[in-house]
């Protein structure tokens, strides 16, 4: 550790700190910042305040840095106050064949590995089992939105709003409502850092019958529809997983696209079976008829209204989450 090094670390000087890692940046000088991750990350263990000048550092190593040395910042304890998940920032800018030969089996390089693949890369490496549904991406998979990591920023565009029709009039619904704890705890997940996490509220019903009947149970007056595609349906529901709404912490896509997995397996009862074979899986998808819904007023912070209907079943959902700053 260099002279001036050390006294940035010493004295907590976070501004001093945040040029150096700059520089190193601008320099590529990726051992140099390793370095001093390392020492302010020993020396937040004694009691310095200079962890936001670690978690910058990580944050730009698992951004920016050659393979062999991103990988050595992504743990299960990196990237806690970073802007996104590391195992998500180091997909962005690296290929999981170049990655992989520095990962090990484990929870971690499997996140990675689902990170890359959503991206649309090629990954045939056999994994660590930490994630059940399949790393490939299947053929109706085509609209995720992805995170986008800069320097200082990060953005997380949502799927694309359809084009929303006329508002129609809900009818009072005198439909069944069904206790579907199955479903009901894989919204519950979906939305878990949301309403955990940050202000978010998710409000949702099940009924024998249509989606207005499932609008009408949630005491909805007016609504605009528009039918989504399977692929857009499920880029929701991942959008939805990976966030952690206006203020909770991200979790990343792919745990966000796990659990819009796993939320499909309940709506189609496949969970008892769980996991299913990708065919099997895209049937299932395809099984179900997905809705983006409004009631025709404006909104305001984080919202996903999403109902569905089964029609094997004859059974329709209705969920409402929302989240505000």
């Amino acid at each position: 550790m260099s002279e001036s090094q050390y006294d940035l670390i010493n004295q907590a000087d976070l501004d001093g700190l945040v040029r150096l890692i700059d520089d190193y940046c601008e320099s590529r000088s990726w051992h140099d910042l390793l370095g001093l991750r390392d020492s302010c990350k020993a020396a937040v263990a004694n009691g310095r305040q200079v962890w936001p000048a670690s978690t910058l550092a990580e944050y730009r190593l698992a951004l920016l840095a050659p393979a062999e040395i991103a990988v050595q910042v992504v743990d299960e304890e990196a990237g806690r106050f970073t802007m996104g998940p590391l195992t998500e920032v180091i997909a962005q800018n690296h290929q999981w064949s170049e990655l992989s030969e520095f990962l090990d089996p484990s929870p971690t390089s499997t996140y990675i590995a689902y990170e890359c693949a959503i991206r649309g890369q090629k990954v045939d490496s056999e994994l660590f089992p930490a994630l059940e549904s399949p790393c490939t991406l299947l053929p109706i998979e085509t609209s995720y939105a992805l995170a986008e990591y800069h320097d200082n920023e990060a953005k997380f565009p949502t799927p694309a709003i359809p084009e929303m029709g006329n508002a129609t009039a809900i009818p009072v619904s005198t439909a069944m409502v069904i206790q579907d704890p199955d479903s009901s705890t894989a919204f519950h997940q979906l939305a878990d850092a949301w309403t955990t996490q940050s202000n978010g509220e998710l409000r949702m019903s099940c009924v024998e019958g249509s989606v207005l009947d499932a609008l009408g149970a949630l005491n909805v007056q007016e609504a605009r529809l528009s039918l989504l595609t399977s692929g857009e349906a499920l880029a929701w529901l991942a959008w939805a997983g990976a966030s952690g709404g206006s203020h909770g912490r991200r979790r990343g896509n792919a745990l966000g696209r796990d659990a819009a997995w796993w939320t499909i397996a309940a709506l189609t009862e496949k969970t008892f079976h769980w996991p299913i074979g990708n065919e099997e899986l895209e049937t299932a998808t395809n099984s179900l008829q997905w809705f983006w819904w409004d009631n025709n007023v404006p909104t305001t912070g984080w919202n996903i209204r999403l109902c569905v209907h089964h029609a094997e079943r004859n059974r329709s959902w209705a969920i409402s989450l929302n989240d505000w700053k």
